[in-house]
């Protein structure tokens, strides 16, 4: 009894295949088929470069971004809803969790559905000349938390963008207005691009060697499981266990260590993420993946390398967040909660800590790490000639 199939578009390679694939089969049965833009403000070919051809570099498409932006502007579009005719299921059974595969996690932090949306919304609102200052420490409010559902459309990305562009001359929303443009810059680079989905953004970095084998292994499944012996990759990891959700800059902060310390496939780490992400959006996930890699489009330089201990000493001086999920490393004094192997004999013993057994050792030496990476990289060093003086400087 369906006479027509409306629809909105997606930008993932299947998603892409099976859309094209089911309209042509209902227009094949005499159905019509109607698709939308939705989830994005610009899509597909919609921001192009001057010369035609889609932008490869975060900042110039920004610029194009608001520049279409400003020209055309975003307004409210009323809408009235109309009363319909429901199709009527007979006989069919939803099936339980369990049934589809999913596992029961902590996700307290969820406010589900549009309603659910407009709380945290309405809530970011009152933090958000904060957001520049409070977004890169795991332990404040800083986040919107909305990531979730724009991922489902629970909220319209169009109402966020409308909010930050009109408040745009205050730092924070400048600040989170660039956020929801990267979202769509990813957006653009998977359609546009849909090689990503499988190798890297750019080709020289498919020769990278990573590690493999019974090392490659157990480094995985220490990072996965948050037993890595760097409490802030931990304590992160820890949280994504469960809650499905990690913050951003800890996202960046365990994929550096994942592929430059660990050196790993980025591939093994961006699949795991897709799992366990409440949030996970293919474009989004891949994009910071191979940003982290250095492989991606306007991704950091490859001799650009976090340091654990010192992303941890920044973002989490206290050592707040590290805590909320490591509580055995509460009794040790702040300073030493960033790497406790350096802590003394006698603040160990204080703190009731017996490393190895209460909390791992460190899995393997960061500057040792860092030093394999770079002869690791050294492959596509050709790719980015500038990067061998200023690795050698660092």
């Amino acid at each position: 009894g369906v006479d027509a199939l409306f629809f909105n578009h997606d930008y993932e390679p299947a998603a892409i295949a099976r859309d094209a694939s089911v309209s042509h089969a209902l227009q094949q049965a005499g159905r019509a088929v109607f698709s939308f833009k939705d989830q994005v403000i610009y899509e597909k070919n919609q921001i192009l470069t001057q010369s035609g051809t889609p932008f490869s570099v975060f900042t110039p498409y920004k610029n194009a971004w608001l520049k279409r932006l400003q020209q055309e502007g975003l307004h409210h579009h009323a809408c009235q809803a109309k009363p319909g005719q429901w199709l009527q299921i007979e006989g069919e059974i939803v099936p339980t969790l369990p049934e589809l595969g999913f596992e029961a996690i902590d996700i307290a932090y969820l406010h589900p559905g549009m309603q659910g949306a407009q709380t945290l919304w309405q809530n970011f609102q009152q933090r958000l000349s904060e957001y520049g200052e409070r977004r890169d420490f795991p332990a404040r409010k800083g986040p919107s938390y909305l990531s979730v559902h724009l991922r489902f459309g629970t909220i319209s990305i169009r109402q966020l963008v409308l909010h930050a562009w009109q408040h745009g001359s205050e730092g924070s929303s400048s600040v989170w207005l660039s956020e929801l443009i990267w979202r769509e810059f990813y957006a653009m680079i998977l359609f546009t691009h849909p090689h990503v989905a499988e190798r890297a953004f750019k080709p020289a970095y498919d020769a990278i060697q990573w590690e493999s084998g019974a090392l490659a292994q157990s480094r995985f499944e220490a990072w996965c499981q948050g037993q890595t012996g760097y409490p802030l990759v931990d304590a992160a990891m820890l949280q994504l266990n469960r809650t499905g959700y990690m913050h951003n800059r800890l996202r960046m902060v365990t994929a550096s260590f994942l592929i430059k310390d660990c050196g790993i496939d980025w591939r093994w780490g961006e699949a795991y993420f897709a799992t366990h992400l409440n949030d996970f959006d293919l474009a989004a996930n891949n994009g910071g993946w191979q940003w982290c890699a250095s492989s991606g489009c306007d991704a950091q330089p490859y001799f650009r390398i976090f340091n654990p201990i010192t992303q941890s000493q920044k973002f989490d001086e206290q050592g707040e967040f590290i805590v909320r999920y490591l509580p055995q490393l509460a009794a040790l004094a702040p300073k030493y909660r960033h790497a406790p192997w350096l802590a003394p004999v006698s603040e160990l013993a204080r703190a009731k800590l017996l490393l190895g057994q209460d909390y791992p050792l460190p899995i393997l030496q960061h500057d040792v790490a860092r030093q394999a990476t770079l002869a690791r990289y050294a492959v596509v060093k050709a790719d980015d000639q500038s990067g061998r003086n200023i690795a050698l400087a660092l």
